[in-house]
C-alpha cells in the first residue's frame, strides 16, 4: 500500500524552495518529517516516552548527525563507519536544542530525544540551517506538550543586500553569518560572526531573519493541519500549594532581599542562601517535608529568584554590589609562561581565564571532515572547563558540548582579526581557571593579548562582554546587565554575549528567555554592551597595547617562499632525501603545498634559529637558481677534465657547468691546468644553451679582450673521450 504523503513549500523569495513531507519515512516515531531544499534531504524524527522521571529537569537530547553516503563518500578510519559527532555536528545541535528546550513545560520530564539526519547533500545548500525548522515541524506532528512552533534560519548580507540561507561561496562574500531563532511572536536566539557592523545593522539582519521564520511557522501550521493534529498527552501537572508558596515566600524573602543587597561574594552568599534554606526547610516537621517532598524547595529559589530580581529592577543593584552597567574589576598579564609562544591572563572579578598561543606550519591546520564540507582552519581555538573552576570535583568525560561551543563563540569573535597573510597556523588554548560568569568572553580576551604577546600582527584588538536582562511583564520595568554573573545568568531572562573592535561587532551569541522581548529592550541592550566592551578594552591594551613586532626569540620564525612547480621534485629528492637531510641539518621544519591555482610550490619554513633558516633559503636559491642569458657569474673550479673545468656558481652552490678547454682563453690551450686550477674563483659569462651540444655554455675569455691580430685556432680533433657512444643503431648485431 502506497502510503499517504503531506507536504508543504516554503519559498524563499529568490527562486529557491524548502519542502516540508511526512507520511513516507519513519512512521513509528512520534513525529517525522523530510525537509528538502535543492539535492539537501534530511530526516528528522521525534520520540518522548510516555513514562515521566523522578528529574527537576527535562531530558532533552538533540542529535544531528551527517552520514557520508549523503555526499558519496565514505567516513575516514580503520572501521569505515561514522563515529562520534564532529564540533560542527555539535554546535548544529547546540543551536536547536537552545530554541527547543525552553518550549516545554517546565515540569515535563519524560526522556524526549530529537533526531536529525542528513541523508541527501547539496553543495550549495548548507543543512544546519534547516535542522531547527525540521525539528519544530517534526514535533508539530507529535502529541508532545510544546509551547509553540519553531524555526531557525541563516542571514548573511552581501553588498548591502540580506540574503536568507546563503549558500556557502555566497557567505565567502558575505559580511555576515548569522543564525536566528524564533517564534512567530519572540526572536529566542541569536548566534553568529560578522566584520565590525554596527548595532543597529545586527538588529536589522535579526528583523529580516525573524520575517522569514514566520513564514517557515506558517507552513507547519499548514503541514500539521492537512496530517491531523494529535490531542496532546496527558502529563503530571506540577502540584499548586498556594497556603505552601506563601509560607515560603514569606520566609525567605526578606532574608534573601538582604543578603543579596549585601553585595558579597560568591562563596559568601552561597553559604547564606543555603543557610536560608535549611531553616525554611528546619521550620517544618518531619512529616510535613515528607508531605510535600521537594516541593519546599522548589518554592524557596522561586522566593530566592523574586527577591534577587526586585533588588535589580527595583533599586538597580547586583548580587556583588554592583550597578546594572558597571564591569567588574580587571586585572591583565601577558608573557606568563615562560616556554610558549605566546601567553596572557585575563581576570574579571570572580572569572579567570589563561591563553596560550601555539605557531605551526600548514600541516599543524585543524582538518575538517564533514560530509557537508572539507577544509582546513588555519586559525582555531580550543576552550577547556575543568571542574575546580566553579570549586568542583567530577569526572571528566571528554570535551562536552559546551566546551564546543563556547570555543567556537570565541573563535568567531577573533578570527576576522587574523591577518590574511600571518604565516602561521595559529592555536589558541584557553584555561578556565576560575568562573562566575561569562568565561567565554574572558577567553575572548585573554587570547587577544596571547596573540598580541605572541607576535601575531592582529588587524585590531577584541573584547568581550556577557550582558543580561531582568524584566517585570506586570510593571514593564526592566533593567539591563553589563558583565553578568553566574546567578544573574540562571535567575535572569536573556543571556547575551557580544564581542568586537573598537569599531563595530565581529561576534555574538544570544538566548532568550522571555516571550515577546521588544527591540527596544534589543537595542538597549547591546548600546551597553558596547560601552562595556571599550570599556574592557581599554584594559586589554593598557596591558599591551600593540602586537610584538615580531615572534619570541625561542618561538618558531615562519618564511614563506614560492618556487616553480619543476623543483619541487628537485627539493624533496629521491624518497625525501633532500628535504630530509636539509631538516637535519638545519633543524628547521619544511612543509612544501602546491597552489591549486599557479601550481606553484609554496615552501614554508619553520625555524627557531635564522641561520637553519638562511640555509635553507640558500639551498632552495641553489635548487632553483637559473642563470640569465648574457650575465656574468663568478664560479669556482670544483673539477678539472681533460677537456675543460666543472665550475660551480658561488651564487649558488649545487649548481655545476662545464668551462670548456676551448673558452678559457683567447690563445690556444693544451693542458687545462695551464691556465687553472683547483679551487681558482673568477668570472665567466653565460651564453645560453650551445646548439650544438644542447648543454649550457660559459666562457671566461669572453671577458677578456680579444688579443690585437687574433686569428681562431684550428679546431682541435676529437679525444676518444669527447666522442659520443655510439648508438643503438650502429651497433652489430649477433
Amino acid at each position: 500500500m502506497i502510503p499517504k504523503v503531506f507536504r508543504e513549500v516554503i519559498d524563499l523569495g529568490d527562486g529557491r524552495e524548502i519542502s516540508i513531507e511526512t507520511g513516507k519515512l519513519a512512521k513509528q516515531a512520534h513525529g517525522s518529517v523530510v525537509v528538502q531544499s535543492g539535492k539537501c534531504m534530511m530526516l528528522c524524527t521525534v520520540v518522548s516516552n510516555y513514562e515521566q522521571k523522578d528529574l527537576p529537569f527535562l531530558p532533552l537530547t538533540v542529535d544531528y548527525r551527517e552520514k557520508f553516503a549523503a555526499a558519496g563518500r565514505y567516513p575516514g578510519g580503520f572501521f569505515k563507519r561514522e563515529a562520534r559527532p564532529s564540533d560542527g555536528e555539535v554546535l548544529t545541535m547546540r543551536l536547536v536544542d537552545r530554541v527547543l528546550r525552553p518550549l516545554f513545560p517546565k515540569n515535563y520530564s519524560a526522556e524526549t530525544q530529537v533526531m536529525i539526519q542528513l541523508m541527501s547533500h547539496d553543495e550549495n545548500v548548507m543543512p544546519d540551517a534547516m535542522a531547527g525548522l525540521a525539528a519544530s515541524a517534526a514535533i508539530q506532528l507529535s502529541d508532545f506538550p510544546f509551547e509553540c512552533a519553531i524555526s531557525e534560519a541563516r542571514v548573511g548580507r552581501i553588498n548591502g543586500e540580506f540574503v536568507i540561507n546563503p549558500t556557502r561561496a555566497q557567505l565567502e562574500e558575505s559580511d555576515i553569518d548569522m543564525m536566528i531563532g524564533a517564534s512567530a511572536d519572540s526572536v529566542m536566539m541569536v548566534e553568529g560572526e560578522m566584520d565590525e557592523i554596527s548595532e543597529e545593522e545586527m538588529i536589522e539582519a535579526i528583523k529580516f531573519a525573524h520575517e522569514a521564520i514566520k513564514l517557515q511557522i506558517e507552513a507547519q501550521h499548514r503541514l500539521a493541519d492537512a496530517f491531523g493534529r494529535k490531542e496532546v498527552r496527558d502529563y503530571a501537572e506540577e502540584p499548586d500549594n498556594e497556603d505552601l508558596v506563601k509560607k515560603v515566600h514569606d520566609m525567605a524573602y526578606d532574608k534573601v532581599y538582604a543578603i543579596a543587597k549585601a553585595g558579597s561574594t560568591k562563596q559568601e552568599r552561597t553559604a547564606a542562601f543555603a543557610a536560608i534554606k535549611d531553616e525554611v526547610k528546619a521550620s517544618f516537621s518531619e512529616e510535613e517535608q515528607e508531605e510535600y517532598g521537594g516541593l519546599i524547595s522548589d518554592y524557596y529559589r522561586k522566593a530566592e529568584k523574586a527577591a534577587v530580581r526586585d533588588l535589580t529592577v527595583n533599586e538597580g543593584l547586583r548580587l556583588d554590589g554592583r550597578k546594572t552597567d558597571e564591569v567588574r574589576d580587571i586585572w591583565c598579564e601577558v608573557d606568563y609562561l615562560p616556554s610558549v609562544h605566546g601567553s596572557a591572563i585575563f581576570t574579571r572579578g570572580e572569572t579567570q581565564a589563561l591563553a596560550t598561543v601555539t605557531l605551526g606550519t600548514s600541516r599543524d591546520a585543524n582538518k575538517i571532515d564533514m560530509p557537508s564540507f572539507e577544509g582546513e582552519e588555519n586559525f582555531y581555538l580550543h576552550y577547556n572547563f575543568p571542574p575546580f573552576c566553579t570549586g568542583e570535583a567530577r569526572p571528566i568525560r571528554g570535551t562536552s558540548r559546551r566546551e564546543v561551543g563556547h570555543g567556537n563563540l570565541a573563535q568567531r569573535g577573533l578570527k576576522g582579526m587574523v591577518p590574511d597573510d600571518c604565516p602561521y597556523t595559529v592555536r589558541v588554548v584557553s584555561e578556565v581557571l576560575e568562573s562566575n560568569g561569562s568565561s567565554s568572553m574572558a577567553t575572548v580576551c585573554a587570547g587577544t593579548m596571547a596573540m598580541m604577546d605572541a607576535g601575531i600582527q592582529m588587524i585590531k584588538p577584541v573584547s568581550g562582554i556577557a550582558m543580561g536582562l531582568i524584566s517585570d511583564a506586570t510593571t514593564g520595568k526592566y533593567a539591563v546587565l553589563s558583565d553578568i554573573l553566574g546567578d544573574e545568568d540562571y535567575l535572569g531572562d536573556m543571556d547575551f554575549k557580544v564581542t568586537g573592535t573598537a569599531d563595530g561587532i565581529t561576534a555574538c551569541q544570544m538566548d532568550i528567555k522571555v516571550k515577546g522581548l521588544s527591540y527596544e529592550i534589543l537595542v538597549a541592550a547591546l548600546n551597553q554592551a558596547r560601552e562595556g566592551r571599550l570599556h574592557i578594552l581599554t584594559k586589554l591594551t593598557d596591558t599591551i597595547a600593540v602586537p610584538r613586532a615580531d615572534v619570541k626569540d625561542y618561538a618558531p620564525k615562519m618564511v614563506s617562499v614560492r618556487i616553480a612547480n619543476e623543483f619541487i621534485g628537485a627539493l624533496i629528492g629521491p624518497g625525501g632525501k633532500v628535504i630530509q637531510e636539509l631538516q637535519k641539518v638545519t633543524g628547521c621544519t619544511i612543509v612544501i603545498n602546491e597552489d591549486p591555482v599557479t601550481e606553484e610550490g609554496i615552501v614554508e619554513i619553520l625555524g627557531t634559529g635564522q641561520e637553519g633558516i638562511d640555509q635553507v633559503l640558500a639551498k632552495i636559491d641553489s635548487i632553483t637558481f637559473k642563470p640569465a642569458v648574457g650575465s656574468v657569474y663568478e664560479v669556482k673550479v670544483i673539477k678539472m677534465l681533460d677537456f675543460g673545468a666543472v665550475v660551480e656558481y658561488m651564487e649558488a652552490p649545487g649548481n655545476e657547468v662545464l668551462l670548456h678547454v676551448s673558452e678559457l682563453a683567447w690563445a690556444r690551450t693544451e693542458n687545462v691546468s695551464d691556465v687553472v686550477n683547483m679551487g681558482d674563483v673568477f668570472d665567466v659569462k653565460y651564453f645560453g644553451l650551445d646548439k650544438r651540444t644542447r648543454k649550457d655554455k660559459v666562457s671566461r675569455k669572453a671577458l677578456m679582450e680579444k688579443p690585437e691580430g687574433y686569428v681562431a685556432p684550428a679546431p682541435r680533433e676529437r679525444s676518444s673521450s669527447d666522442r659520443r657512444p655510439p648508438r643503438r643503431d650502429d651497433r652489430k648485431r649477433d
